[in-house]
């Protein structure tokens, strides 16, 4: 029954998220058709970051002041003409402010269904409803890269295609019977006082942002540049997206049954690994790279989780929410830093240095996980919370409905 209540909101996360996914890949691909530069590209997908970490900070005041079904239609029309308005004028700087406004709204967007579906939450179902939004993201997002194959993407069409979802996605909401949630302000830790319970943590998430983003920003311009078919740039996006999906449940099982900082160094020398013969050959055949991108994205979707789980293995219940919300603003800040980082490696030693990047960034990680396994006492296994997967391309008011946080209580 409490599915069925939330079948709308489904609905719109699936619409809202695919559509979003889809013109990430497609402005990848036409800037790369227009000749652009990845020193240019970089910044301009950037923006869409920065416009996201911006709006977490402000879109629940407008809640607040107008309500979730107004909000939501306002961004997203906002989102659907930001789309429209990209090809209408080919200008990098014009792209870049419809990528800062893209963000903004879509963290609005995000803030109103995640608000939404923890009010629905209570301590006998929230592990199950978590699990759902998992699925249901992941899903949309590879589902979202396949739709480039519906038309070319040089013409209008699929900009098109793109605002359709971003408006079917109002259409459950605005019938929807459910009563609009209360909305409460979650204050993140501070970053400073995350580092200094974990830094290890608070770089794992860090790093996470930055090789998450730089995947969806630059992968559609690093398959375009070695010549691969839309067709066949779909297929290399979404099977890493839905490894990603299917990694996260054995990866948790085997991080609640060995000591967290070691799968943490594991999961990022494997990450490194998967990039290694990319970042040696630059150019890779179609199953090697459709391989080695899945192995990458499947291992390196899961440092973020894992980051939240060390994190709230150190600290007490009642602050798992300020404090996953705060791993999620160091995630944004890495966000914003991925494309920029990929796009400058990518010109300065040519495609490769999308591989390249990665490496970068994991081996450092390998190596601060190394140092702490020396130099800290580990907790007992015993001792472990359990580890739940985590969508960090998300906001705070997703992370009240952790199984994990006690303090939960029903609105």
């Amino acid at each position: 029954m409490q599915l069925l209540a939330l079948s709308t909101l489904i609905v719109s996360i699936l619409l809202l998220i695919s559509g979003n996914a889809f013109l990430m890949t497609l402005l990848g691909v036409r800037l790369s058709l227009e000749g652009v530069q990845p020193a240019l590209i970089g910044p301009i997908l950037a923006c869409y970051s920065l416009g996201f970490v911006i709006g977490t900070f402000h879109a629940d005041k407008l809640i607040a002041r107008v309500g979730h079904i107004r909000t939501f239609s306002t961004f997203a029309a906002v989102a659907a003409c930001a789309t429209l308005l990209h090809p209408l004028w080919i200008n990098m700087i014009w792209w870049g402010l419809l990528r800062l406004l893209s963000g903004y709204a879509m963290a609005s967007l995000l803030i109103v269904l995640e608000s939404w579906f923890s009010s629905r939450a209570n301590n006998s179902n929230r592990g199950t409803l978590f699990a759902i939004y998992l699925i249901t993201f992941y899903l949309a997002t590879a589902l979202g890269q396949l739709l480039l194959n519906a038309g070319d993407p040089g013409s209008f069409k699929l900009f098109s295609i793109t605002a359709l979802l971003l408006s079917l996605a109002l259409i459950p909401i605005a019938l929807t019977r459910l009563e609009a949630p209360a909305l409460g302000h979650v204050q993140p830790v501070a970053l400073r006082e995350l580092w200094r319970r974990t830094p290890l943590a608070f770089t794992a998430s860090l790093i996470s942002g930055v090789i998450i983003s730089a995947f969806y920003a630059m992968g559609p311009v690093y398959a375009s540049r070695n010549g691969l078919s839309l067709g066949e740039l779909s297929t290399f996006m979404s099977v890493a997206v839905f490894a990603a999906m299917f990694f996260a449940w054995p990866i948790g099982k085997i991080c609640d049954r060995y000591e967290r900082r070691s799968v943490l160094l594991w999961i990022a020398l494997g990450a490194a690994f998967a990039s290694l013969p990319g970042a040696l050959a630059g150019t890779l055949t179609l199953p090697l790279l459709i391989a080695s991108g899945a192995a990458f994205m499947g291992l390196a979707a899961a440092l973020y989780p894992i980051a939240v789980a060390i994190l709230n293995d150190r600290i007490d219940s009642h602050q798992i929410v300020a404090a996953s919300a705060g791993l999620l603003m160091a995630y944004g800040i890495g966000s914003c830093i991925g494309p920029l980082l990929t796009s400058a490696l990518m010109t300065a030693i040519g495609t490769r240095g999308f591989f390249v990047g990665n490496m970068l960034m994991l081996i450092p990680l390998s190596l601060l996980s190394r140092y702490w396994i020396q130099h800290v006492d580990p907790l007992p296994l015993a001792a472990q919370e359990h580890y739940v997967p985590a969508v960090p391309a998300s906001t705070a008011a997703i992370v009240e409905i952790d199984p994990r946080n006690e303090s939960f209580e029903e609105i």
